[in-house]
């Protein structure tokens, strides 16, 4: 095992990390973002229902309910680069089996386990952002990967829709081969945290086999309840929001160029709002953020305007741009790098289900009425901020910055972390004293 690296040299890794990660997300939801504007069009040209169009659509995210805390385990156990490695190459065979001779329903199986893919994907990604990045730098590390994400949907959702129904194939081709060519620079990653377990069960390596309790606090369960609150949203979203526009007569390019606007405001403010979760109280961001978001996506359905319902979207993308980083750094506060994958498990398992049940029922309910899924699901964002802020009443808002005298030789703000043992906090930053709920195994 080699000796910790130079303050220089850890800290120009840390930057290397922060934009491997951002590359990588940039490539994966670029190909992932590019088949969904159409998709629940696609289900309908293969014969399904709008219900059935839902049914598709949750089974994206069902499947990550059933598998993102396993996945966030088995990232603590083994290291958070093969986790993240192996959604990508999961994600990419499930796309390029669209091409396929498939039926509606088989439709389903496919997309449920490009679920599986980008749900693991994305918890080794912000893993490794949580384990590896000092916390009074993190918002602004979990910004840049948003903004990776979000300028991959700048891109894709225009090209799907200009594509359209008839070359579907292309785009499902696509997709899977920019998943696996995300796997290039992912396995250029150090993983600081990787494990070696040995077949009789003994640890060799950087840490050991057995894994600690996860501990809980009101930091953490305040933000899985907005981060739930969120997914209701977007799972509202990806079932409905095309089928609004289609509904008002907006042409496919228009729906294309609708997902394209709400991404880039996304990418243009995302270092600034990483700034922001970095100086501000935390909590303010998100529960403004959101709250101004459940109060846009109640107001869509009764808008009758193209453009108009254009340029809202595109401006709701400032709302979730404060939220998100701010939401991750409140996340993870106080926690050990051994766990952090489980945390971001337990987190995209709670906003996943919730994006799922909302994407089952988006599209039922919009059959009976285009306004009840975006007002209904409003109504419930807004009742969950008002439970995470009564949880957060007594959490620190504000990044507890390090004391430089407490590190010497490492730059404030560097973005480095000081390395530590596997099963204990670093010295020199303890996990803050946020209060603890409660152990989940």
């Amino acid at each position: 095992m080699t000796g910790p690296a130079s303050p220089a040299l850890g800290a120009e890794r840390s930057v290397r990390l922060i934009r491997t990660l951002t590359l990588v997300a940039f490539l994966q939801w670029m190909g992932a973002t590019a088949i969904v504007p159409m998709l629940p069009v696609y289900i309908r040209h293969l014969g399904g229902t709008v219900a059935l169009a839902g049914v598709v659509m949750a089974s994206f995210f069902a499947a990550g309910v059933l598998s993102q805390y396993p996945i966030g385990r088995v990232a603590d156990r083994v290291g958070r680069r093969p986790v993240l490695i192996g959604g990508l190459v999961t994600y990419g065979v499930a796309s390029v089996s669209f091409l396929l001779p498939i039926s509606a329903p088989a439709a389903i199986a496919l997309r449920s386990l490009q679920g599986v893919g980008a749900g693991a994907a994305t918890v080794a990604s912000l893993a490794l952002i949580s384990s590896s990045i000092a916390v009074e730098r993190r918002g602004r590390a979990f910004a840049s990967i948003y903004g990776g994400e979000l300028a991959g949907m700048a891109i894709g959702p225009l090209v799907g829709s200009v594509v359209g129904i008839r070359y579907m194939w292309v785009m499902f081709l696509a997709s899977g081969l920019l998943a696996f060519a995300a796997c290039a620079p992912a396995l250029r990653i150090r993983d600081p945290h990787q494990r070696v377990v040995h077949p009789t069960g003994a640890a060799g390596g950087r840490t050991s086999a057995t894994l600690g309790r996860l501990r809980m606090n009101p930091s953490m369960v305040g933000a899985i309840i907005a981060g739930s609150a969120l997914g209701l949203t977007g799972g509202v979203y990806d079932i409905c929001w095309t089928l609004l526009l289609l509904a008002r007569g907006a042409s496919g390019l228009e729906i294309g160029i609708s997902w394209t606007l709400f991404a880039v405001p996304f990418v243009v403010v995302a270092k600034p709002s990483g700034w922001l979760a970095d100086h501000m109280d935390r909590r303010t961001l998100v529960l403004a953020g959101i709250g101004s978001s459940a109060l846009l996506c109640a107001s869509y359905p009764f808008i009758h305007n193209v453009p108009l319902l254009i340029v809202l979207g595109a401006s709701e993308a400032l709302s979730f741009a404060a939220a998100l980083p701010a939401m991750q750094s409140l996340l993870t506060q106080g926690s050990k790098p051994t766990e952090v994958g489980r945390v971001q498990g337990l987190f995209a398992t709670f906003e996943t289900a919730c994006t799922a049940v909302a994407a089952a029922a988006a599209g039922a309910a919009f059959a009976v009425a285009s306004w009840l899924p975006f007002v209904t699901v409003a109504a419930l964002v807004v009742i969950g901020l008002l439970v995470a802020a009564f949880i957060w009443r007594s959490v620190q808002g504000r990044v507890r910055r390090p004391d430089p005298t407490d590190a010497p030789g490492i730059p404030e703000g560097s973005g480095v972390s000081l390395p530590s043992t596997p099963d204990q906090p670093t010295p020199d930053q303890p996990p803050e004293p946020v209060g603890v709920s409660g152990d989940v195994q």
